[in-house]
Parts: structure tokens; sequence; C-alpha cells
């Protein structure tokens, strides 16, 4: 590991006045920022401990969405009964991400702010434009199978996002709040937020130099909904998914009345399926229509070879999550 040089903030305003400094980051569980610093993936000129900020609380507010402080670890927010009880989907798909361990010591903004699992961006020489812009991207031609996208991607970078937890927000909906210089906060919209490869791979989000998230509010639940987080991997155990769904859905008898879907695994980010969605709203809640929303969800999917069956996997992902949530 290359030395740099650290201190710990003692409060918002503190941490971004640390940040200022060109090369510099933030450090929260440190769950991935340190794995990337000793692979020499990344190597900041300063790091900024934020860990001790008093952003840990959860809140539900007067008008039903939910409040999250960014610093909320994911342990505690998976445990916490608002959301257990509110957006089971949450709760579900950070409880089958990573391990114990890690669920303890990472938080809601490092899991937001995650970065790819891509072995060539981790592996430090591989062409990777997210690394050295302008190299190439090693993995469109390479091995491809397990952490790489068949939506969103580009000539540039095809390497899927790898949170469970913004599946779950993608398809609840979102706020994310930040801070920046001087004072100045912002609201992002979740689905906004994590920003698609398309020329430039290495802007993975809509955050501006010296901007830190503070909070992250839910949406209010939909009223008498249902909701379940699906995961598919190779082993039950640690590892990353192959395919994901969030669902969520309201039934007026035997008829969708609403529908969320969002899912993980097969793109460059957070995936919504609202295509999938409009298909499934005011219609009976049969498999027929399950499987005409799971192909309306995976349109525009590109296999790279390896990772070519994700395409049905996906739509195994959304059909066998909609089939539990109604029966």
């Amino acid at each position: 590991m290359r030395s740099f040089d650290y201190t710990r903030a003692s409060s918002v305003d503190d941490a971004i006045a640390a940040h200022a400094q060109t090369n510099t980051v933030f450090l929260a569980g440190g769950t991935t920022l340190l794995d990337l610093m000793k692979l020499d993936v990344m190597r900041p000129a300063r790091v900024v401990d934020i860990h001790k900020l008093a952003l840990t609380q959860i809140e539900v507010l007067d008008d039903g969405r939910v409040r999250v402080g960014a610093m909320v670890s994911n342990t505690d927010l998976a445990r916490h009964e608002a959301i257990r009880t509110r957006y089971p989907v949450l709760s579900q798909a950070l409880l089958s991400g990573a391990s114990t361990q890690l669920r303890n010591k990472a938080t809601t903004a490092g899991n937001v702010m995650q970065r790819v699992r891509c072995g060539y961006f981790r592996d430090g020489v591989s062409p990777c434009n997210k690394r050295v812009p302008g190299s190439g991207c090693a993995a469109i031609d390479g091995q491809n199978r397990n952490v790489h996208a068949v939506l969103g991607g580009s000539d540039q970078c095809i390497a899927a996002h790898p949170s469970d937890m913004c599946v779950a927000m993608a398809a609840i909906g979102a706020t994310v709040h930040v801070q920046g210089p001087n004072g100045v906060a912002r609201d992002i919209d979740f689905l906004e937020f994590h920003r698609l490869p398309g020329d430039t791979p290495w802007k993975e989000h809509a955050l501006n130099d010296g901007e830190m998230i503070t909070h992250v509010t839910l949406d209010a639940p939909l009223p008498h909904s249902r909701s379940a987080y699906l995961k598919l991997r190779d082993r039950a155990s640690y590892q990353f998914a192959l395919a994901s769904s969030a669902v969520i859905v309201v039934l007026d008898g035997s008829t969708i009345r609403d529908a969320r879907i969002a899912m993980g695994g097969v793109g460059t980010k957070p995936w919504r399926a609202q295509q999938a969605e409009a298909v499934l709203k005011g219609q009976p809640a049969t498999q027929a229509v399950f499987q005409q929303a799971a192909a309306a969800a995976m349109q525009g999917a590109r296999s790279y070879g390896q990772n070519g069956f994700k395409i049905a996997l996906g739509q195994q992902a959304i059909v066998r999550n909609l089939s539990t949530l109604v029966a």
C-alpha cells in the first residue's frame, strides 16, 4: 500500500473541508476502499475518516418516507423494525449481500458508492477504461461470465453494478441527499445517481467534486404492497448476483394494480425495469403475464459471449419472484 495522509473528521463541514485537497477520498466502513488501496487500484493522497460522524439515525417521517443516515451500517438497516415491516425487499437484499462481518462494517452511503467487481478493473494491469481512461475494456472479449452486464453496457465498459441494497432502493424509489462546499446541499433522484458507462465509464455517479452523501430518504411504501428480493448466484454463500430481482406488487383481487421491479447482476447500474412494470399494471397475476413482463425487462439486452445466459436468467429472476409474491 502506498503512503497517504490521514485525517479524522469531527463534522460534515469538517469532512468536506478536508476533502478539498486533490485526490482525497472519504473512508466510511472501508469494505471497498481499503481493498482497492491494497490492490493499488486506488491511490489517494489523503484519506478523510468519516466513520464517527453522527449520521447513524433511521427516522420515519410524517409523510411516510424513511430517512436513513449515511453511516447506518448494513446490519442495522436490515434489522431495523421500520425497514423490516415497511420495506421487506430492502431488508432481504441487505441480508443476501456479503457476510455478517462485512455487513457490520459497510455503510449505507458506502454501499451506494460501491465500485465494480470486474477482475480487469481490480487486477491493476489489464486494459480498463474505469481505471485508465482510453485504455480499452478487456472484459468485452475476455472472461465476462460472472460480474458483467447485458443491459446498459457500451463499447467502453460492461462491468455490472455489484450492490444488492441499491437494487432494492431502485425499486422502492429514493432520494440521495448530498452536501458540498460552503454548506450547499442538493437532492439527487436515486435512479439518476448511478451513471451508465457510455463514453465516460470512469464517471460512475452524479456527485460533484467535494460533495458527500449525508442521507438517503426512501419513498413511502406503496399501500397494501408485498415485496421480495430474489438473488440467483452460483452458491448461496458470500457471492455476487448473476441475476437478481427486487419486486413490489399491489394486488386488487387477482389483478396487479401496481408494480415496481428492479434488477441486479445484469445491468451496469441498479436497473429499474419500468417496461416490465407497464406490462404488469392492470393485468391478471398469471404466469403468461409474468413472462411477458420479464421479456420486456430484458429488451435491449446484449450478450458478450459467456454472460449471454443472464438474459434468460434475468427473466427467471422476475418470473420466480412474482410467482412467489402472488401465491
